[in-house]
Order: C-alpha cells, then structure tokens, then sequence
C-alpha cells in the first residue's frame, strides 16, 4: 500500500469532492499512463495526501503538486520534507483560479513543456478540462481521473457527441486507459470512474476561423438536447429556423439532423459558413 496518509483526524470535505485512493496498482496504472521520464515536468491536480504524488516522484524530474485543502497542501509539504529540492512545489490555491503556464514558468523555468496528472472531483471536472485545453500554453498530454460516463462521452464518437466530446476532441485525442472501482476510493463515492489520458495537438484537429464563434454554435446546436439543428441553432443562435436552415444546408449538414450525429469536421463546416455570412452582413450593414 501507499505510504501517504491523510492528516490524524482528517475528515474528506464534501464542498471539495474529497476522495482519495491508495490502492498502489491504480495508483501505478494512472502514473504509468503519462509516460513518464526523470525529464518531465509534471502539473498534479488535486494532490489530496499525496498518494499520487508519491507515485509521480518516483518517475517524473519534477512535480508540481496543486491542492485547494491547505491542511492537506501543509501536510503534503510535510509528507515530503525530505525531498530533493525543486523536485516538489506545494501550490495551495484552486486550479481554476490558477494559469496552469504560469506555474510552470514560475517552478520549472520559462516556456518548458509539462503533463497533467489528475484525480478531479466531479463537480469541477469540465471547468477544469476547459482550462487546462484553453490554456494559453495546454499541457502535451492529460491523464485525468475522472466518472466513468464523463469519460466515455470524452471519447464518444456519433451519435453519441456531446459539448464535452466535441470540446476536448477539438483540442486532443482521448482515450481510456483504465478503469477504477467505486469501492478503491475512500471515502466510496456513488459512481465507478475512469482513467483517460489525451494526448494534446500542437493546434487544434480542424481549422477554424474563430474558436470562439466555433464554440458558440456547438453550444447552440446542443442547447436544445434531442431536438432537429435547425430548431437548436435558430434558438441558440437567435435567429430564424429558415436561416438556420440556409446556413446548415451551406454547410452541406441536413437540417433535421441532430447535434449528436455531427463529426468535429461538420462543425468546423458550419461554422465557418456562420462566419461567413455574419462577415458579409457586417459589411452590408457598414455600406448601408
């Protein structure tokens, strides 16, 4: 078993999704997913009592441990005294709130490439993934723990698209890797959860004119769940069913489909036709 223990009389907070694992083969299976070497810079998320980290130490040449707890971020410091120095930064804060570049700047030296390791709470697990892809340098590869049914809509493929499949296969290619019993964690949570890792593009897997725009008419096409796209885009959208209709035909998209069946190059298709015709009403409207 894992030599890292939690704090005496340390009770898991429900506010933070607290659950934590020992059992040292998952623990092995999630650190052995990021291909880890003595010159890799590692972001962990969530570094709980620090048996993951434990495992981290022991194959990366650094890691930089995030922990929201700062009873648990005093005893990870603790827990690891005795490490060489730089090997371990301690960061108490919330990731979120964090630039995931800017701690590596900070601890392991400008514009160095690092990888993710984390156990996320399920609450916060698309915020985090977002933040982490958006980032204004994103890790080379993820390997996040994380509900099983959220990670098999990470890697679903149509007719099983969803904004968070879309989203992260926008960015990478996830798989999963391993999976992780309920009854591993303590305190045992509700649900079984999965490892998946996704190995980051150096530019996103389509070509798009606007990533803002493009995200804007995914989330338009799944706002009205179940419901024909050109019913979901005008809503989404604000703009008339014809339209949507005309612009979802220019994209070469049937219009009774739904948003669920669209590959990642439908939705690259359809949104620059959207930014072509909005370029050419602004145009209409400025010579008008």
């Amino acid at each position: 078993m894992s030599t890292a223990r939690p704090p005496e009389n340390f009770r898991p907070k429900k506010k933070w999704g607290q659950h934590f694992l020992y059992d040292p083969y998952h623990l092995g299976q999630i650190a052995s997913a990021a291909d880890l070497s003595a010159q890799d810079v590692v972001l962990e998320i969530g570094a709980g009592t620090g048996s993951l980290t434990q495992e981290l130490l022991a194959r990366a040449g650094q890691v930089i441990a995030v922990e929201i707890d700062p009873t648990l971020a005093d005893h990870l410091r603790r827990t690891f005294f005795d490490i060489e120095p730089g090997r371990l930064c301690v960061v108490e804060g919330d990731v979120l709130s964090l630039d995931p570049a800017d701690l590596v700047d900070q601890h392991a030296g400008l514009d160095v490439p690092y990888k993710v390791v984390a156990n996320l709470p399920y609450y916060i697990t698309s915020p985090v993934i977002r933040h982490l892809l958006e980032a204004r340098r994103p890790p080379e590869i993820m390997v996040l723990t994380v509900q099983e049914e959220v990670a098999q809509r990470m890697c679903a493929q149509p007719p099983e698209m969803s904004v968070l499949a879309v989203s992260v296969q926008f960015y990478g290619e996830p798989r999963i890797v391993h999976r992780i019993p309920r009854g591993a964690f303590r305190p045992v949570p509700q649900v079984d959860s999965a490892v998946v890792r996704v190995d980051v593009h150096a530019r996103p897997r389509v070509e798009v004119p606007d990533q803002e725009l493009f995200f804007r008419v995914v989330k338009a096409g799944f706002s009205r769940r179940r419901k024909q796209l050109r019913n979901a885009l005008a809503g989404g959208l604000g703009i008339s069913r014809t339209l949507a209709a005309h612009l979802l035909q220019n994209a070469g998209i049937d219009p009774h489909r739904r948003a669920e069946t669209l590959y990642l190059e439908e939705w690259a298709r359809l949104t620059w036709v959207v930014y072509r015709h909005v370029q050419t009403e602004e145009h209409l409207s400025n010579t008008s």
